[in-house]
């Protein structure tokens, strides 16, 4: 029986990525107790666009017009920032960033600076392809002085440029990605299918068989139900 897991592709200039970390962050516990392993992986959602011919929200006036739907996702995650002025940016450091510290150091680190990414672009509204704001972004998450230098200088390293390059080609042209989050999620017979948005927890729940009420992930022993209709 191979071991369920959710891989979840994630770019900090995506505010649905930010939904998707905030929530399974959230339940990171929750999962790991029903057995569920929980990976982020970093991808460069440019590149994804690029390979699928996909283009980004505000330069298709449908998409651009539909902002209400990100003002409803903000509520329901309990987030309350402003898209920034200079949105969006070219993402390669933060991301490059987060594929450094994924490699070298524990996943406490890893989440935090996820986190700083997201609140520093996000709510902040700085620019993370600045080095200067980037290294306010790590600094958030890394207290060692040597650390914030050794995470920042890795966005120039080939070897994670083409970790970077490799998890966003893996995405597109084997995972079927065309935007972020994009989820690949495995059952216990090890078959993969994925899941694209921020709001499709209840059905991932349900192909890895977890008990939950909605988009809510419930204890081990619950059953799964829906709430009484009004």
């Amino acid at each position: 029986m191979a071991t369920k897991r959710i891989e979840c592709y994630l770019d900090c200039v995506s505010p649905y990525s930010y939904f998707a970390f905030i929530f399974l962050s959230q339940n990171s516990s929750l999962l790991e107790s029903h057995g569920i392993d929980l990976e982020f992986i970093p991808v460069f959602l440019g590149g994804i666009n690029v390979g699928t011919g996909n283009k980004p929200p505000g330069s298709l006036p449908a998409k651009a017009a539909y902002t209400h739907d990100l003002k409803r996702a903000k509520r329901y995650f309990g987030l309350s920032f402003q898209t920034p002025s200079f949105f969006p940016i070219l993402s390669l450091r933060p991301q490059r960033c987060l594929i450094y510290t994924k490699a070298n150091y524990p996943r406490e680190a890893y989440y935090a600076l996820w986190q700083a990414c997201f609140e520093t672009f996000w709510e902040d509204h700085l620019d993370l392809a600045d080095k200067a704001h980037m290294r306010t972004a790590v600094a958030k998450a890394f207290s060692k002085s040597e650390d914030v230098e050794a995470v920042l200088a890795s966005a120039d390293y080939v070897a994670v440029k083409k970790q970077l390059n490799e998890n966003t080609e893996h995405a597109f042209k084997d995972l079927g990605a065309f935007g972020a989050p994009w989820h690949f999620v495995f059952d216990a017979e090890g078959k993969g299918e994925p899941f694209f948005g921020s709001d499709r927890y209840h059905y991932i729940w349900e192909y890895l068989g977890l008990p939950h009420c909605g988009m809510e992930l419930l204890p081990p022993g619950s059953v799964s139900h829906e709430r009484p209709r009004l």
